[in-house]
């Protein structure tokens, strides 16, 4: 799960993280109140989405009159920021981040992410800070420094002294940069989060070390110990298909495709994408109904696909060990027959129950058409859609 700057730089600033001082505003009246509340004569509007590089689409606007600020606030509500990050559709702003502006002597990039090579916590600076971690290792791989994090004893103080001198740092603020340092890794370590990346990480004119801009990314499996952090979430952000999905237990992730997919473990899911792919097909989702599941949630799931306008045909390619190939069927059947199904089904079934789950397949009112074989059903789903598609051109 993946939160705004905002509420990223208030979860650090409990660890002892500095950040500036600044507001959130939902409207142009409340961002010049935001201005006014903090103070100076030179502020920051930031757009806040799940996205980096906002200052590239016009995201993050430089004020230095109250005025500006209502303008900058005005142009940015309701529009949306389309970033190399958010793909074309861009994401909608909703609300914006008044902060003060800072005079930056330099930039550092400071990052923590989980390596699961070494299953352990990865630091990563760069006195390179402003820009992309991979513009970074492009560019200048030798700036970059890396330290993994024991997890039997955790991250130690020597540890952050010894990024902090690596970046070049003058002595006076060695102590600054080790608190930095700490106070993000207790974060990361005690929210359960899965990245914390600050960039630009500035040390200002008064010899301030102070997080400009920052990401935090949480586990979702952990969000049901830690409901400060799930509270934090912001649907509007997400992918609607992928919330729907959520909302209702089941694991979904939109892809640009029109073939939908339901299927049951994450190794299988990719397997069958591929064979969309080599059928010359393009897959439309990955939905994972899990072990067990229901008629009742395998229909949700149906529907689920079904709900995506993207969708022209669907593949359902079900291995039943813990699930139960008839329990697939009832509740596929269970969601066709209650609609007028106008795009072409292809299901695959093998494991625990498979010749009952073919019965109640062949029994169905509505066509659906079956294969043996993961290749057979992906040459299958792939034909009839080419099919389809060539009936409506005809």
């Amino acid at each position: 799960m993946d939160i705004h700057e905002y509420q990223a730089k208030a979860l650090l600033s409990d660890f002892g993280v500095n950040i500036p001082q600044g507001g959130l505003a939902y409207s142009p009246e409340q961002a010049a109140y935001r201005a006014r509340e903090i103070g100076g004569d030179k502020w920051v509007v930031k757009a806040q989405i799940h996205s980096g590089a906002r200052g590239k689409a016009g995201g993050v606007v430089f004020c230095d009159k109250e005025q500006a600020v209502w303008d900058a606030a005005d142009e940015l509500l309701g529009k949306r920021l389309v970033t190399h990050q958010t793909g074309p559709k861009g994401k909608g702003v909703y609300r914006l981040y008044v902060e003060e502006a800072t005079h930056i002597r330099n930039e550092i990039y400071l990052g923590f992410v989980l390596d699961r090579s070494s299953d352990r916590i990865l630091v990563v600076a760069s006195a390179e800070g402003g820009m992309e971690i991979e513009e970074i290792s492009a560019n200048r791989p030798g700036s970059i420094v890396r330290m993994s994090v024991e997890p039997a004893v955790g991250m130690q103080a020597f540890q952050a002294r010894e990024i902090a001198f690596s970046l070049g740092l003058p002595g006076n603020l060695i102590n600054q940069m080790v608190k930095t340092i700490m106070g993000c890794y207790r974060a990361f370590r005690e929210l359960d989060a899965t990245m914390v990346e600050i960039n630009p990480l500035v040390v200002t004119e008064s010899d301030d070390i102070i997080a400009l801009d920052a990401k935090m990314t949480f586990d979702d499996n952990a969000l049901f110990r830690r409901p400060n952090i799930s509270e934090l979430r912001d649907k509007s952000q997400e992918d609607p298909r992928e919330t729907r999905a959520a909302d209702r237990g089941l694991s979904y992730v939109g892809l640009e495709g029109n073939i939908g997919c339901m299927i049951n473990g994450a190794g299988l899911a990719m397997a069958t994408m591929d064979m969309i792919s080599h059928a010359g097909g393009e897959p439309a989702n990955f939905l994972d109904i899990g072990g067990g599941a229901s008629p009742e949630r395998v229909a949700k799931a149906f529907n689920l696909v079904l709900a995506d306008e993207n969708v022209q045909a669907i593949l359902v390619n079900i291995f039943a060990g813990i699930n139960r190939c008839d329990w697939v069927a009832q509740g596929v059947v269970q969601a066709i027959e209650k609609i007028d199904l106008k795009i072409p089904l292809v299901v695959r079934l093998s494991g625990t129950n498979v010749e009952e789950g073919r019965r109640i397949l062949e029994q169905c009112r509505q066509k659906v058409i079956t294969a043996d074989t993961l290749a057979e059903a992906a040459e299958a789903v792939v034909g009839a859609w080419k099919k389809a598609q060539a009936g409506q051109r005809g």
